[in-house]
């Protein structure tokens, strides 16, 4: 990481949008990104030296009790020399420095990602719940 640096911000929008659709997840519009990139409870950003976002993470919370990581992206270049690990970790240091105990932290687990959030502690339910989601048209 000699020429990058992790940051506690979030991406710039145009980042924040080519983040998302450069490593698969669901392409946003503008007016989607907006409100996520200033409504969430915390963010981590990895720039290069030019200051472009080229990993991002972030926490969408009450700050009380939930907690869901979200938007979990590195640009293509950037992918397998952990990244991801290393934003998802400083994520949890500030939910666990930050929530009071019993927090419940969730996330949705891209194929992907999910020996990434399997070694970090993350679990499937044995609940019998299931990922259930509504898109609104």
């Amino acid at each position: 990481m000699d020429d990058l640096r992790l940051e506690s911000l979030p991406p710039a929008l145009d980042d924040y949008l080519e983040l998302r659709r450069a490593s698969g997840l669901t392409p946003k519009r503008p007016d989607q990104g907006g409100p996520a990139l200033t409504n969430s409870w915390a963010w981590r950003r990895i720039t290069d030296a030019t200051g472009r976002a080229v990993a991002m993470g972030r926490v969408v919370g009450d700050g009380g009790w939930y907690f869901l990581i979200a938007d979990m992206a590195t640009l293509p270049a950037y992918q397998r020399r952990g990244l991801g690990r290393r934003i998802l970790e400083e994520l949890l240091a500030e939910i666990r420095a930050k929530a009071p105990e019993g927090a419940y932290v969730t996330l949705l687990a891209d194929p992907p990602g999910q020996a990434l959030y399997r070694s970090l502690g993350f679990t499937e339910p044995t609940t019998g719940s299931v990922t259930m989601h509504q898109l609104l048209t």
